[in-house]
This record gives structure tokens, sequence and C-alpha cells, in this order.
């Protein structure tokens, strides 16, 4: 319940990449082996980027920054955004996915079959040799986007990435420790929108707002 009429402050929305031809192969996609989308990904970025362009045309409100993660499948997912949207995309090292070490390139059930699960099953043990561990890639994730937001304070940014920025944002936003990561987690299917907004109330109390997860709306052509 609201205390009242609030006001936006702030608006950090979160895009995951389209479908990435290792997610379709079950293969781990670090930065030597992701090979970038497929043609149904390109095909849900080419969604995703309509819808946000759209809202921007009716709503006026424009993104300050457009931010993606260095891995191929996340530039070409965040290069058709940043185009549809006329704002150029910075490559942030600091949105990079976990460091998947001897992984990358594996099959996911192996890794995961070796390790007796996901990576934040056992969130303070690397699943592989040279991996960072999940409580050490959401240390690293939420610092970051906490420096990102500060330097960015009371505007729209935009950030193209992958499941794992959904997590540490929803870590980091909604103040969840990192070792409650093994029991909960959050919805981030492909070319997915999460939106978060900061809202301030008539008495200048702030906070964080989760205001959608997981919203594939847009891609309702692609199913039909």
């Amino acid at each position: 319940m609201t205390a009242g009429p609030a006001n936006i402050t702030a608006r950090l929305i979160i895009a995951r990449h389209g479908e990435a031809r290792c997610n379709v192969e079950g293969r781990v996609g670090g930065p030597r082996t992701c090979t970038g989308l497929t043609e149904t990904g390109h095909h849900q970025a080419a969604l995703l980027a309509a819808r946000l362009a759209a809202e921007q045309r009716t709503s006026g409100a424009v993104f300050d920054a457009v931010y993606g993660s260095p891995r191929r499948r996340v530039q070409e997912t965040g290069a058709a955004l940043a185009d549809a949207l006329g704002v150029a995309l910075r490559t942030d090292p600091g949105l990079e996915g976990p460091r998947h070490g001897d992984a990358d390139g594996r099959l996911w059930r192996d890794v995961e079959d070796a390790f007796r699960g996901a990576p934040d099953t056992h969130p303070d043990q690397p699943y592989a040799t040279g991996a960072e561990t999940w409580t050490a890639y959401l240390g690293r994730a939420t610092t970051h986007l906490a420096e990102l937001l500060g330097q960015h304070r009371g505007r729209s940014l935009l950030l193209a990435g992958h499941g794992e920025t959904v997590h540490a944002a929803c870590h980091l936003l909604l103040k969840i420790p990192a070792d409650a990561s093994a029991a909960i987690g959050f919805g981030s299917d492909h070319a997915s929108l999460t939106r978060y907004e900061r809202h301030r109330d008539r008495y200048g109390n702030e906070r964080w707002v989760l205001a959608a997860l997981n919203d594939t709306a847009h891609l309702a052509p692609a199913r039909a």
C-alpha cells in the first residue's frame, strides 16, 4: 500500500538477450565460445526493440543510456535495441555474465551433473575449474550495478544483459542477501523485460519498485 501518489524519479530496465546458439545447443556460452543469436533470437530482439521504441514514442521518455554486456549474444541484442531507440550502445565489461572457467563451451548437462546442480545450488563452490562461485558473481555484479545507478542517478537506464543480470538486480534493489540465492529464483526468458522504478511519495520517501518481471508480451507475434 502506498502512502500517497508517487513520482517516478528513475528507471532501470533490463532486457535479456534473445535466444542464442549456445542456448539451443545447451552449452555454457562464455566469452570464448558464444557465437551469437539464432535466427529466432534476432527476431525476438527485433520485436523487443520495436516495443521499446513504441513506448518511447508514446511516453516521450527517452533512455539516457543503453549499456550491454560484451558477450556476442548480448551485443547483437543490444545493437538492435540501441538502433531502434536512437541511442548509442555502450559496451560495459562490468555487465559480463559469470566467468565459467573450464566450463566454457561444455554442455550444461555435463557441468551440472558433475556439480550436482546449477551454479547457484551450491553458491560458495566453483562449479568448474577456474569458474567464479555464484556468490562471487553476485558480489561483483551487484557492486557494479550500484555504481552504475549512482553514476546515472535520476536517469532512465536500459541494460542489455543476461538472466544473471536480472538476478543480480533483484538481489541489489530488493535487498535480498546472497546466501538466499540457493532457495529463490527469478524468471528471465529470452528477450524478456524486467522493470524497476524508483518512486518518491509525497513525503519525500524513496524506494525501488519492481514494476515488471520477465515481461514477454512483445513476443506474442512470434508465438502465433
